[in-house]
């Protein structure tokens, strides 16, 4: 090969790399900011996931929340990240419904939790161990079951972040969110699960500064762990009643867009209001108005299924 074509073919590999080094950079750079935007609802999935592990035994915490995790990266690659792809780019209108959907469920799960609480009712807080050999599949479809629509929210959000790039920007961007969320969320649910543990181990040591440490960790976490699991139930009424009230008005125009319009405009006037905290006082009445409108249609659902039960128990 002559010298000057040996130039030429460096010259084109310098610049292939180049190009990869950007392209690599905007995924890098496009997937945080989608993260970023995702944010909230990774705060909710956090939140909800330790209550599925009420009453498991110490050591099998951690090959369920590993259970759940690899579940959670199943539901965002194989299921949600395909479909909502295609959807953006085929039918980018059904996104919208797809996502009430799941809002639907999130409110009826967590207007049910409120009602199975305010009922009295507590045969099913047995520790799994003792409930069968069943229990922990039971808990880890649960969980996946949960996670697949809070992902689903996750993704969906990252997307529109995304949606501006190419198809394949797009993917890459979506697969890192994948990762790094999962990741993320399952890690401080992991950390959480285990933190009574750690306490114990440290309460062993010979250091009485570090054995004080440990004994409050240990006698906190349980106080932690109960406050996180009223955390997810109000989760799951907030995020599914937001996901409905945004997507209802999501076209401008009918009846279902006066709540959104309504709440969006309050909490623009709060903000502007008061100043510094303007912006924290507004999301929270915001989350507010989310997490009652989850609790009213979650408990119309509720009420549906328990009468639908009753006629066929009553019918057999």
């Amino acid at each position: 090969m002559a010298i000057g074509g040996l130039i030429g073919l460096l010259d084109d590999i310098a610049a292939l790399a180049k190009l990869s080094a950007a392209s690599l950079d905007d995924v890098s750079a496009a997937a945080g900011r989608a993260t970023a935007k995702a944010a909230g609802v990774v705060v909710d999935d956090t939140a909800v996931t330790p209550q599925y592990l009420q009453g498991v035994t110490a050591e099998r915490e951690l090959a369920i929340v590993k259970k759940i995790a690899l579940g959670s990266i199943r539901n965002k690659l194989i299921f949600i990240l395909p479909v909502a792809l295609l959807l953006n780019h085929f039918l980018p209108a059904l996104l919208p419904i797809i996502l009430m959907v799941g809002g639907t469920y999130l409110a009826f799960e967590g207007a049910e939790k409120v009602w199975h609480k305010l009922s009295g009712k507590h045969e099913d807080d047995k520790p799994a161990v003792e409930q069968g050999p069943e229990a922990e599949k039971k808990i880890v479809s649960g969980a996946i079951r949960t996670d697949l629509i809070l992902s689903a929210e996750i993704m969906v959000i990252a997307l529109a972040t995304v949606s501006h790039q190419g198809f394949w920007s797009q993917l890459a961007s979506l697969v890192v969110v994948a990762f790094v969320i999962t990741l993320l969320v399952y890690g401080v649910v992991a950390l959480l699960v285990k933190m009574d543990d750690i306490g114990l181990k440290l309460a062993q040591r010979d250091n009485s500064g570090v054995q004080t440490l440990g004994r409050g960790l240990v006698t906190a976490m349980p106080k932690v762990l109960a406050t996180i699991s009223v955390v997810g139930t109000i989760a799951m009424l907030w995020v599914g009643g937001h996901i409905l009230m945004v997507n209802l008005g999501a076209d401008g125009t009918g009846w279902f867009n006066a709540p959104y319009e309504w709440v969006h405009h309050i909490e623009l006037g709060i903000s502007e209001a008061t100043g510094a905290m303007g912006g924290t006082l507004g999301w929270s009445f915001n989350t507010l108005c989310s997490a009652v409108i989850g609790f009213l249609v979650g408990s119309v659902v509720v009420g549906l299924v328990h009468l639908i039960s009753t006629k066929k128990a009553h019918a057999e």
